[in-house]
């Protein structure tokens, strides 16, 4: 799912802030090998917005409340305060500054939505005694309405140069009562949340807008000059700077010129509609000065909306940019607007015309800070001039970073991608530290969960020596005491070349450690530990990787029997199978100790294949790596960005879908097409977009897989084996996937959480592209007349196939065209220079039957009588010489289960 409507509006980049004269462009771009994304904590529940302080500590908040500090000198994270607030949906603790005059003062700005029934959220300021916030110094300086439930809170804070703050808005309005385009129902009767014309174009009303106040010592603020309304202008908030967003992002002021950016999140609608008006786009946008930006009027480069009447559901005119007029009953403002300003960067879901660097996919465009590189110390890590004066902008959803670049008089004068071969999960903030380092908060794939892949990262710039990169891996993670791990610290670099000491601290406290490369080590303790890996170059400098550790529950072990070929069918056989489970502590299946209702087993046909990669097959796997081809998609998609599978986020958990539907013979049909054309109304004020963008097929996969979660479900009993049986293969005509499952959670010991544990059998075709192999080396993919066909550049070069049964497999028959070249292939075992079992003569055009001129033919290859499941591997060998233009081609192979 597109979390572009269900944002998290959070708050911006706090800056330091002086005036000093720009430094002269540096055209050299630096290498990217010369940053270091260096990992400081991980494993954050929704981190929301840092601040860096000049000693290095990073205050940070997360969504449910806490407000939190990371502490260089140990690389722990401690909690330092807390607040109760209303977080469903896109509510709770959003936005962190630190006031300007913090290091005197120790004040921090929090805007965040109070637990209880009244629907306001509220910008106060508290004070940190001893990097403690005390609760009762809380100063109250805001208190704005907001339609609990959806959508668009805002909430990004910034300050400028001169103490100015700047609070963003959303507008508190739902976009499905609009079909996504611009929210403008002005029906009598109809709920407040469906017409953005009362807060976001209403000169009277503060959401929708990015406010600039003075705060003073007292807890008052004031108002500075050059707002968008002066101070006691009739029917308008003097608070105001920019008005007309739908949902301002992130927020960012430039050190220098005070220019205001931030990111709009934009609406949904994925394609123009006559009468309605432009399909939706996210921007960037950029205010020298104070101004009105459009919604709900346009959008993008002011692209006009129509007015719609959302009773005779009729179309009147287009918007005039130029001479914006606000009618709507619900409006208590002026009528007459300034002025639309045009965004300074626009994207749709698809490729952008205007800005096709930025790609194609889900929307969150987030507006980061100005780096200017004379404001800040001599460093060995801060950026260099190449990006001085540029804005860095990200987004939420594409999980990309682009610098800004602007012309003399601050115009946007190009893009360019920055580190676009660093991985980035989900990034929510980001800001220069005091060392002129970038600091990036992570969120991490899910939303509304604490994410293994979250964190905070410091990216630093290494003119010279560079900082060396840790990883590590751990044999096993989970076990009983007690447990005997092998670590490796493979993997770790230094890209200068310098070597490397390692330090290994098992329990985290620093009771056990090791200075060896890849230690062994037996955990007594039982208990869930984090094991430290340090890394170290011979000037000192470090890195760490950390591998959580439980120690005191063993992981299920489930084993099938299956009398048959595990990797393809042939023909419509039944086969038998029978699922065997042991858990040390809960006992075996066969023994009785395990319930058979316990142990899920599935049967399942897919008609369109299935991606191997996805579905990890044939492994036992935790919950979160052993995921079904409909699990997978839903994390593809970006579904679990606004749905947990236990706790609701912005929209219902997996397992509550389920749970409604649990007796629904229709539900499979009818929650396909809601997700394709969106709706709402079951949730209460829970809605959803459309996502007529994902392919129909992926769509009823990830529907059947939800239903699925619910044991009892007609999904489920559908699916549902016993234990031991057998299975009938009549599903398939000329291709497809059989899926057989088993899983099974245990039921937790010694204080560790229960552990699942998975083992799938994926059957598939024999006759199978030669482009879907696993391994390829001295080949290239290309597709000519319908064949995605691989082609043969080198000798020696191969394809290669992962874990194939070689039981009942007798030969195996390849498409090929010789391509007036010659050759051979030879058939290998594990490796490309494994055991040989099968070898072809030698190939050439010769061979090519008559009847076949100018075509693919066929050629078997008889393998010996080998029982085994191993990697396969397809090598080619010419004494003639082939290359890129001038290639034996193959097309398919076929495991033939014949001699």
């Amino acid at each position: 799912m597109n979390l572009n409507r269900f944002t998290i509006c959070l708050l911006g980049i706090v800056l330091v802030s002086c005036t000093t004269e720009p430094e002269k462009f540096v055209s050299d771009k630096p290498e990217e090998t010369r940053f270091t994304k260096v990992t400081l904590v991980e494993r954050l529940d929704e981190p929301m917005e840092l601040e860096v302080l000049r000693d290095g500590k990073i205050l940070f908040i997360e969504r449910k409340g806490k407000i939190r500090m990371f502490e260089p000198t140990t690389g722990l994270v401690k909690e330092v305060g807390f607040l109760p607030v209303y977080f469903e949906a896109e509510d709770g603790l959003l936005g962190l500054a630190k006031d300007p005059g913090f290091y005197d003062n120790q004040w921090i700005y929090l805007y965040y939505s109070p637990a209880g029934d009244e629907s306001i959220n509220r910008l106060s300021r508290f004070t940190l005694v001893s990097d403690i916030m005390d609760p009762e110094s809380e100063v109250v300086l805001l208190e704005i309405p907001h339609f609990r439930g959806c959508c668009h809170s805002g909430g990004s804070i910034e300050f400028d140069g001169q103490g100015n703050l700047f609070l963003s808005l959303g507008d508190d309005t739902t976009p499905f009562e609009s079909d996504n385009y611009n929210p403008i129902d002005e029906r009598p009767g109809r709920p407040e949340n469906v017409d953005a014309q009362r807060s976001s174009s209403n000169s009277n009303d503060l959401r929708g807008a990015i406010l600039r106040i003075t705060p003073q010592q007292d807890g008052t603020y004031t108002i500075p000059a050059g707002n968008l309304f002066p101070v006691g202008t009739p029917n308008t908030r003097p608070e105001i700077y920019v008005m007309g967003n739908r949902n301002p992002f992130r927020i960012s002021v430039d050190p220098q010129n005070g220019f205001l950016y931030w990111g709009e999140v934009g609406p949904d609608a994925h394609s123009d509609s006559l009468g309605r008006g432009p399909r939706g786009h996210d921007e960037v946008n950029q205010a020298k000065k104070a101004g009105f930006f459009g919604w709900p009027y346009f959008v993008g480069d002011n692209k006009p909306y129509w007015y719609y009447d959302f009773e005779s559901q009729e179309s009147s005119f287009a918007y005039d940019p130029s001479a914006p007029v606000n009618n709507s009953p619900n409006n208590t403002g002026i009528n007459v607007l300034p002025p639309a300003q045009k965004a300074m960067i626009w994207y749709p879901y698809a490729d952008s015309e205007e800005f096709p660097a930025l790609g194609s996919g889900g929307r969150n465009a987030m507006a980061g800070p100005v780096y200017y590189h004379n404001l800040f110390p001599d460093s060995d890590v801060k950026f260099p001039k190449y990006y001085h004066g540029k804005l860095f902008i990200y987004d939420w959803m594409r999980n990309w970073v682009f610098t800004v670049k602007f012309g003399e008089d601050g115009d946007f004068a190009g893009l360019e991608e920055f580190m676009p071969n660093t991985k980035f999960d989900k990034p929510i903030d980001m800001q220069f530290g005091a060392d002129g380092a970038l600091y990036v908060l992570e969120y991490g794939t899910y939303w509304g969960s604490q994410n293994d892949d979250s964190g905070i990262y410091r990216i630093e710039f290494n003119p010279g020596n560079r900082r060396p990169i840790a990883r590590s891996t751990a044999s096993v993670r989970q076990g009983a005491a007690p447990l005997r791990v092998l670590f490796s610290s493979a993997g770790s670099e230094d890209l200068d070349g310098d070597r490397l000491t390692y330090e290994w601290d098992f329990y985290g406290d620093g009771t056990s450690l090791s200075n060896q490369a890849d230690p062994a080590f037996v955990f007594e303790r039982v208990g869930e530990f984090n094991t430290v890996l340090t890394v170290r170059d011979n000037q000192g400098l470090e890195s760490r990787s950390v591998i959580p550790i439980a120690v005191g529950n063993e992981p299920p072990v489930i084993h099938l029997r299956w009398e048959g070929n595990r990797s393809f069918y042939w023909g419509r056989p039944s086969v038998a199978y029978k699922a065997d489970v042991d858990d040390k502590e809960d006992g075996s299946l066969e023994a009785g100790d395990i319930s058979e209702s316990d142990v899920v087993v599935t049967w399942d046909f897919l008609e369109e294949g299935f991606d191997k990669a996805i579905s990890e097959m044939g492994h036992q796997q935790t919950e979160n790596s052993a995921q079904l081809l409909g699990q997978n998609l839903l994390v593809k998609s970006g579904c679990n960005a606004c749905h947990g599978m236990e706790n609701a986020s912005v929209g219902p958990s997996y397992q509550a879908i389920a749970e409604r539907y649990v007796t629904d013979t229709e539900a499979s049909g009818a929650l396909i097409q809601k997700v394709i054309h969106g709706g709402g109304g079951v949730w209460g004020e829970r809605l959803m977009p459309s996502h007529a963008h994902l392919k129909s097929t992926d769509i009823a996969q990830m529907v059947d897989y939800i239903l699925s979660l619910n044991p009892n479900s007609l999904s489920s009993r559908k699916n549902r084996l016993p234990s031991s049986g057998n299975v009938l293969l009549d599903r398939h005509t000329n291709r497809g996937t059989y899926l057989l499952t088993i899983s099974y959670k245990d039921r937790g010991a010694n204080g560790i959480a229960p552990i699942v544990r998975r083992e799938q059998l994926v059957l598939r075709h024999p006759l199978v592209l030669a482009a879907d192999a696993d391994f390829f080396r001295g080949t290239a993919k290309a597709n000519l007349a319908n064949s995605r066909m691989v082609k043969f550049t080198e000798n020696s070069s191969y394809v290669g196939f992962e874990a194939i049964d070689l039981n009942q497999i007798g030969k195996i028959r390849l498409s090929i065209d010789p391509n007036r070249r010659t050759g051979r292939f030879e058939i290998r075992k594990d490796s490309p220079e494994g055991p040989l079992i099968g070898k072809s003569e030698v190939l050439s055009d010769k061979l090519r039957p008559e009847s076949e001129a100018g075509k693919w033919f066929e050629i078997s290859i008889p393998i010996d009588d080998a029982q085994d499941v191993t990697d396969l591997y397809l090598v080619f060998q010419t004494d003639t010489g082939v290359d890129i233009w001038g290639s034996f081609l193959l097309n398919t192979f076929y495991f033939d289960k014949g001699r």
